[in-house]
């Protein structure tokens, strides 16, 4: 549930993810960290800093360099009692953790007719936008989109990040929590002292507008926003809509919107071949087509691997590419 809070302060998305860990590593005994230097040295972007100290060595784990060994490993700790959350030092050094989550993480409940579940989370940061190395950029969310048996969230914002990250790690089922790393220190809002949850499963609108729908998550809100702004100087209004969940999506929304405006621009920095937005496409087909006033517009990453910094700003979608993708779907 959302609440209404008296006591705030002002976060980082970062610092809300380490907020929201160490609130619930204070009422449950049973959550446990586990990654490759998120104890001592507090992770690669420091959400884990100070954990360690706080709660020992036996609940904030440092992992040998084996990221299949450290969820296999959690997933035997969550079918026995614990509720483990692993820190994935990026998105894309998951892929040897992938059978593990695959065969194993998603099945369980399934596998054993819901007498073991598995309460996992798994943090990865993921995207492009800081110069990073191959491997460390990588938006591969689609990959777990088509798991049944976990859910994918995607907060863009303080608020979300620490609201989402206590919702998954409430789930009885496996979550895989992402963090774009281009938002971790980019900007800082009011979030809760207290404790709050974001539902999983819910979008939020972020922007109110009559003429054409705006698709975004993670780090590619901001910029959806930066664009329905510029959008306003040729009198066309975006309704904003953030998805924050990935599986499942919020259908309800998603429809209603496009109905509302019959016109929909979809935004992911993820490659464009199988990328999420062909799964609303597919989705606004089947509830919305008869409203649909222009055919539905993507702006995405290329079908390449993500290159390395001097080409990167020209791989990710930005505020131009995105404003003239509106005014294609306004002036059709």
């Amino acid at each position: 549930m959302n609440v209404i809070a008296t006591n705030t302060q002002k976060l980082s998305l970062v610092q809300a993810v380490t907020d929201g860990l160490r609130t619930v590593m204070k009422e449950q005994a049973e959550v446990l960290i586990l990654g490759e230097d998120v104890g001592k040295n507090g992770g690669v972007f420091r959400a884990t800093e100070g954990l360690q100290k706080e709660f020992g060595e036996d609940r904030v784990i440092d992992t040998p360099l084996s990221e299949a060994g450290i969820v296999g490993t959690a997933i035997g700790l969550a079918i026995n009692g614990f509720v483990p959350v692993v820190e994935m030092q990026f998105l894309g050094f998951i892929y040897p953790a992938f059978e593990q989550i695959m065969s194993h993480a998603t099945r369980i409940r399934m596998r054993t007719m819901s007498h073991f579940h598995v309460p996992l989370v798994i943090r990865a940061p993921y995207g492009a936008g800081v110069k990073a190395p191959e491997i460390h950029s990588d938006s591969v969310e689609v990959l777990f989109t088509h798991m049944p048996g976990i859910k994918v969230v995607c907060p863009s914002n303080p608020y979300d990040a620490k609201g989402l990250l206590i919702a998954s790690i409430e789930d009885p089922d496996p979550v895989l929590f992402l963090e774009p790393m281009r938002s971790y220190r980019a900007f800082k809002d009011e979030v809760p002292i207290e404790r709050y949850t974001v539902e999983i499963g819910k979008a939020s609108r972020i922007s109110e507008g009559d003429d054409v729908t705006l698709f975004a998550w993670g780090a590619m809100v901001p910029l959806a926003m930066k664009a329905a702004e510029k959008a306003k100087e040729e009198k066309i209004h975006c309704d904003v809509i953030d998805l924050r969940t990935l599986y499942p999506l919020d259908r309800e929304m998603i429809s209603e919107s496009v109905q509302k405006t019959g016109r929909a621009v979809i935004i992911h920095e993820a490659h464009a071949t199988s990328g999420l937005g062909a799964d609303i496409i597919s989705l606004i087909q089947d509830t919305s087509f008869l409203h649909l006033k222009a055919p539905i517009q993507r702006v995405t990453g290329f079908d390449v691997p993500v290159p390395f910094y001097t080409l990167e700003k020209h791989y990710l979608p930005n505020e131009n590419r995105i404003l003239e993708s509106i005014k294609k779907a306004a002036f059709f």
